[in-house]
């Protein structure tokens, strides 16, 4: 059993995954609360680590998957209404990476049904060869065993002719999981296949009550929104470019070997007043190369509008936020939103902060949430993205850190009421 390396601050940051001589460095971390069980906390941690908490965060044990698949990284950990929990993940059946042309074959799913302890050994999802798919994200039916998994599908990944192409399938599942439905192209149109920003990518479903779907991801310097009425079958005609994504999603953070600021879509399903609404959030560089901001969009009437982008970050000028990830409390229709902030510095020291809001999306306020600040090592690879997850008031944020070129994966167990 791990038990939580932590000093006391504002908000006790727990370290649950250090790197370690041999093993892949713990990064792109994802993390999610049982609605049934919300001392229940699971979190997903590249590349095959699922690390389980049964108290509240107070302790955490470490298991690894395995599947006949492979598990390549990109975790997503979800929960569906039942209190099951997933890990969405990549492919590498033939554990030889890149140099195998099986890599990046299927997008596999996890399932535990005993709240993280063991793992089944996976289910394949749109196995479509010689087509690499990658960077998958689920959503979850609030009330059924209904489940989506939305991802970019690369006639070749990182390949350089113009021909090569890259879109945005999803899959789905009405059986908790055990057999998924042949992908479906939802995209109108194409990107290439070189993992910038003239390629689709960053998909996030969500679901409403009703079994609407909403997916968004970027394309072309633009946020680009489609959704479904009947289940899957039938979306819009045309995607919709919803907001301009100055910059595209490929940017340049210093100190940071690659970065994005590719869209996170959340959907309030809540009995507040807000209930129905969607949010985008998303990070650009508007105001400059020099100035990275994070920003976001609400829609009331199932996208159909949007809102003008609102700046989280309250900071000044020529200062870079960076990796945002959202999460709606579907208890309360709070949102939160966790991300990197270098407001404070004038060199490469990195903090961690949170932004919140309890109106609908309208205002927000910050708080930083990491203990102390971290430097980078643009040498090494950081990972893609975080997380945060959220229930009846109950705040995970998920962060990786990087000290002497070294990773960690941090959260922390924020209560609302202590949010000012």
């Amino acid at each position: 059993m791990l038990f939580a390396q932590s000093s006391w601050a504002q908000f006790r940051n727990i370290t649950i995954a250090v790197e370690k001589e041999g093993l892949y460095p713990p990064l792109e971390p994802s993390i999610a609360i049982n609605p049934r069980d919300p001392k229940n906390i699971v979190a997903g941690v590249a590349v095959d680590r699922a690390i389980y908490s049964l108290d509240g965060g107070i302790s955490w044990r470490d298991t690894r998957l395995t599947s006949p698949f492979g598990v390549k990284g990109d975790p997503a950990i979800i929960f569906d209404a039942k209190g099951d929990v997933f890990f969405f993940h990549l492919s590498d059946p033939s554990n030889e990476g890149r140099q195998n042309e099986a890599w990046l074959d299927r997008i596999v799913v996890n399932q535990s049904t005993d709240k993280g302890k063991s793992w089944d050994e996976g289910e394949s999802i749109g196995h479509n060869p010689t087509k690499d798919q990658d960077k998958p994200w689920p959503g979850v039916h609030p009330k059924k065993q209904f489940m989506a998994v939305s991802w970019t599908e690369f006639d070749k990944y990182g390949a350089t002719d113009t021909t090569c192409k890259s879109n945005i399938l999803i899959s789905f599942s009405d059986n908790g999981g055990k057999k998924w439905s042949r992908p479906k192209r939802i995209n109108g149109v194409s990107g290439n296949c070189l993992d910038d920003d003239e390629t689709v990518e960053g998909a996030v479903p969500v679901i409403n009550p009703d079994g609407k779907i909403f997916v968004a991801w970027a394309s072309k310097g633009y946020i680009v929104f489609d959704r479904s009425y009947d289940g899957g079958n039938r979306w819009l005609n045309n995607d919709l470019a919803i907001a301009h994504q100055y910059g595209g999603w490929n940017m340049t953070i210093p100190g940071l070997k690659r970065a994005n600021g590719l869209p996170v879509l959340g959907i309030d399903n809540s009995p507040s007043r807000f209930g129905g609404s969607l949010y985008i959030c998303y990070a650009d560089q508007k105001n400059g190369a020099e100035d990275t901001d994070i920003w976001l969009i609400r829609s009331t009437n199932y996208g159909d509008n949007w809102s003008q982008p609102l700046r989280i970050n309250k900071d000044g000028v020529g200062k870079h936020q960076f990796f945002p990830w959202m999460t709606v409390d579907q208890a309360t229709g709070y949102i939160y939103i966790v991300y990197y902030d270098r407001r404070d510095y004038d060199d490469n020291r990195t903090d961690v902060y949170l932004a919140y809001s309890r109106d609908g999306g309208s205002s927000f306020k910050e708080v930083k949430i990491s203990e102390s600040p971290f430097v980078p090592d643009p040498t090494r690879f950081f990972g893609d993205y975080n997380n945060i997850s959220a229930h009846k008031g109950i705040i995970t944020p998920i962060w990786t850190r990087m000290d002497n070129g070294k990773t960690s994966v941090l959260t922390a167990v924020i209560k609302d009421a202590d949010l000012k």
